[in-house]
């Protein structure tokens, strides 16, 4: 199917909230003291996700203290939870200057740089630590996340087996499974996996949306729609499950309801092919042939692996008159492994 998305990590504290530094008692600087106190105030707002003032005592701290490392990794914490998460790189990397031994800083940076798209990176980080945190279910599952990122799924399974068997109840390692699963096309596996996530987590939009995709791929319309739209309850812009809901809903007819839907998609994300391949499905479904081959074009360009794209980039050539192109539209599909694309080029292009 299209409009497949790998469910995105939750962002769970990620060190203990240390103490650091010295008990004030036991300072004899009156700078050491007053920074200890800032930093315990941090933690406190910080517990309180108040990131806004915790940010601020811990940058009392820092002005106190240089280099005060846990108030560095902290602020780091907080600033990512604020939404910026170049400002918390910033902070895990000075956190990790000053002391290059500090391992919940590299666990920090590797979730961080992961965000930011660089799993190579992030992967580096983990492996530095793996020996402290290897029987950890919240490091197990970030190393999942980071080799599915790489593409390279078998050390991705085994690392979120391993995360699971080390904590049952984790539905962020059975939600990311089930999507490492479902890109396998071990669909049964992944839907009890999936399902295992919302029984312990009902809000679990990633789960959520994901097991739509497969009840989806039985035709089962309806139930799918239900489901992304539980998804979107929790996260009204996400586009991957506004273009997910847009496709139900033109499977279910109702094409009217879909094409405001599939816009606003494309328009928070513009670099979606899947999205484009269904505004090409919509523009074909309403025999308009020239914006259904602008949209699959796109869809093209920015994924060819884009599911059924080039069965649907034929029919849009053929739709505008150009069966020379069809049929090299087709021929591709049929070499990616495309039945619909190889029984319409059996069927017009077998002169050619």
């Amino acid at each position: 199917m299209g409009w497949f998305l790998k469910a995105k990590p939750l962002f769970a504290l990620k060190c203990l909230l240390a103490l650091g530094l010295c008990l004030v008692s036991g300072c004899s600087d009156n700078k050491q003291a007053e920074a200890a106190q800032f930093f315990l105030k941090g933690n406190v707002q910080l517990s309180k996700r108040e990131y806004r003032e915790a940010i601020r005592f811990y940058s009392e701290a820092i002005e106190k203290k240089p280099d005060f490392a846990d108030a560095f990794n902290n602020r780091g914490l907080a600033k990512y939870r604020n939404g910026d998460a170049q400002g918390a790189l910033a902070d895990f990397n000075k956190a990790i200057e000053i002391d290059p031994d500090f391992e919940s800083a590299y666990l920090n940076r590797a979730d961080i740089k992961n965000d930011l798209n660089d799993a190579r990176s992030s992967l580096a980080d983990l492996q530095r630590i793996e020996k402290t945190y290897k029987d950890s279910a919240f490091y197990q599952s970030r190393l999942g996340d980071t080799y599915t990122r790489l593409n390279n799924l078998a050390p991705a399974q085994a690392a979120y087996d391993r995360a699971i068997q080390l904590d049952p109840n984790n539905a962020e390692a059975l939600t990311n499974r089930g999507v490492l699963l479902f890109q396998q096309k071990a669909f049964e596996q992944s839907q009890l996996d999936l399902e295992r996530a919302l029984q312990l987590n009902p809000k679990q939009h990633e789960a959520l949306n994901n097991l739509s995709m497969i009840l989806a791929r039985t035709k089962n319309f309806e139930s799918a729609l239900a489901h992304v739209n539980r998804a979107l309850e929790q996260k009204p812009n996400q586009p991957y499950y506004l273009n997910n809901k847009a496709y139900y809903l033109m499977m279910l007819n109702q094409d009217k309801e879909a094409l405001p839907l599939m816009q606003e998609s494309i328009r928070l994300d513009n670099q979606n092919g899947w999205a484009h391949r269904n505004l090409g499905i919509y523009y074909l479904r309403q025999k308009q042939p020239a914006p259904a081959l602008d949209a699959l074009k796109k869809a093209e360009q920015l994924d060819p692996a884009v599911e059924q794209v080039y069965f649907h980039l034929g029919e849009a050539y053929q739709g505008t008159g150009n069966l020379t192109k069809a049929c090299e539209a087709w021929r591709t599909g049929e070499i990616a492994g495309d039945n619909l694309a190889k029984q319409q080029r059996t069927i017009f292009c077998s002169a050619r």
